[in-house]
């Protein structure tokens, strides 16, 4: 594996995550509105935790959900890239596309170029022939992107999320994937 990684788009970079990262990580998932459908807030030890994963999966298989970094000024603007799907989910060990930017990004188009970015990467790198996204129910802008990326919508692979509360209204997910361009 490459000890760096960067991945250019027109108005961003998706790259290694960085120490500097915690601080504006940690300012993104502490705000309700961007964590309106992930659950609680995440302390700050949370996501440090999130952050070493990342940084461990990049350097196990290449690839986690890089941090977005915008191009004009170098902003930490969230989270972008592929990963295997969670346990206890249909998409289980299967490539996963994921996305989460701090408020203030959101409307700009930037969630759509990294995700573009991201499946362009996986095609040319990954032998995988789908790759597949899940969300709360209740996320249409989530899902609304999974649409605009060309995905398709598996209900049969609707789910309750395992790791949340029986009464939680997060608690039933959808499931989309898109398969590999011609």
């Amino acid at each position: 594996m490459t000890d760096r990684f960067e991945y250019p788009t027109e108005r961003l970079v998706l790259r290694d995550w960085r120490d500097a990262d915690l601080a504006p990580f940690f300012a993104m998932c502490s705000d309700p509105r961007v964590m309106e459908f992930l659950g609680a807030p995440s302390t700050e030890v949370e996501c440090a935790a999130g952050i070493a994963r990342q940084r461990a999966g990049q350097a196990e298989r290449g690839h986690c959900f890089w941090a977005v970094e915008r191009k004009e000024d170098g902003a930490f603007l969230g989270f972008c890239g592929i990963k295997p799907g969670m346990a206890d989910t249909p998409i289980e060990g299967r490539l996963e596309i994921g996305w989460r930017l701090r408020f203030d990004a959101w409307g700009r188009g930037y969630a759509r170029e990294a995700a573009q970015a991201s499946l362009d990467w996986a095609w040319g790198n990954l032998p995988d022939e789908r790759a597949w996204a899940i969300t709360a129910m209740g996320n249409s802008r989530s899902w609304g992107l999974m649409e605009r990326l060309g995905m398709t919508r598996h209900a049969d692979l609707d789910f309750d999320m395992s790791i949340l509360p029986p009464d939680s209204s997060l608690r039933r997910h959808i499931t989309y994937s898109i398969g590999r361009p011609a």
